[in-house]
């Protein structure tokens, strides 16, 4: 393992001291290290809060900001943080409209922000919680308690936080990102593990001349092994799961994200959304907005997460709507 490290006992304390510094503009560190954002949102408005270990930036303190998440609560290397420091954000978080907690479908975090919400119902806030659960390579779409949380992370931000700075209400918020993501879904690939910064031991095991579709991001179950293939037909595979889950059809208009895993570059990502482009055409369905690079990383893993998302007026809207953040910015229109 070769990182640019100092001890590896103050790693989160040093990143997220050195993400501070670079964005002082943007963000500042609260608390027990609790990012948010420079300027908070104003009075009356709905908060959105989430969390997740470090470890994968920009994933999730990337996206603090006007438009995204108020607050994001980050744990130590791939660890989800200590309910009492949610609980922490979400007061700060809350602005007399309530807060949207949104989760990532993945144990350590929900049982996280399972105990959190005991602690709001004991502190009688008003706190809904989201899950962010599209990954299909984990459980089928009818029982998507069982499917983990991967990239539709960023989408539900993304949504949430520009009906909260339009003031709608924390019922609306709920409802509408709700519906969204079940209208979402993603299917992931890996071709190298990463290498944990503390342990120095890489996630899983492959062959050379291998892939492995449908794993989590640090190598979970749900994976199929397979030989190497060209681009065209890594995007076909995926592709084409995707489009059946949720059961696309012509006329339809889609969001597409494909994010690097950490060591993937953007020359492959583009050749992949090529191929992607070219089926959607053939099929007739229109995408309608993209994003292409590393949204959640692994260290050093090699692979990509494919996602799409139905899209409507309202949803094409709000991910229109004009947000800030050290990792996505949107102007205004």
């Amino acid at each position: 393992m070769k990182k640019f490290i100092n001890d590896p006992e103050n790693i989160v304390k040093e990143l997220l001291e050195g993400y501070a510094l670079a964005f002082p503009n943007k963000i500042a560190l609260e608390g027990d290290y609790l990012v948010m954002r420079a300027i908070p949102k104003s009075e009356g408005k709905v908060g959105i809060v989430s969390l997740g270990g470090t470890g994968h930036e920009p994933g999730h303190i990337g996206y603090v900001g006007m438009g995204l998440l108020d607050v994001c609560v980050p744990g130590d290397i791939f660890i989800a943080p200590h309910p009492q420091r949610c609980l922490d954000a979400i007061k700060i978080a809350e602005r007399g409209a309530g807060v949207l907690f949104v989760v990532g479908n993945h144990a350590s975090d929900v049982l996280t922000a399972k105990l959190t919400m005991e602690l709001v119902k004991k502190e009688g806030l008003n706190v809904k919680m989201i899950l962010n659960h599209e990954d299909i390579a984990s459980g089928p779409r009818n029982k998507p308690e069982e499917r983990r949380g991967l990239v539709g992370f960023l989408p539900l931000y993304k949504v949430a936080g520009a009906a909260a700075e339009e003031g709608k209400n924390l019922e609306e918020i709920y409802q509408m990102t709700e519906r969204f993501s079940q209208n979402m879904c993603t299917l992931a690939v890996a071709l190298s593990p990463g290498t944990h910064p503390v342990l120095g031991t890489p996630f899983f095991e492959i062959g050379e001349h291998e892939m492995l579709i449908g794993m989590g991001s640090h190598g979970e179950a749900g994976a199929q092994q397979m030989n190497l293939t060209t681009a065209d037909k890594t995007a076909e595979i995926l592709l084409g799961q995707l489009l059946d889950d949720l059961q696309v059809t012509s006329g339809e208009t889609l969001l597409v994200i494909l994010n690097g895993a950490g060591a993937t570059t953007l020359m492959e990502l583009f050749i992949i959304f090529r191929r992607m482009s070219q089926i959607l055409t053939e099929k007739q369905i229109t995408i309608a907005r993209s994003l292409i690079g590393e949204i959640i990383t692994t260290q050093e893993q090699a692979g990509f997460q494919m996602f799409i998302a139905r899209m409507d007026q309202e949803l094409l809207r709000l991910w229109d709507a004009p947000c800030d953040s050290p990792y996505l910015t949107i102007l205004h229109p």
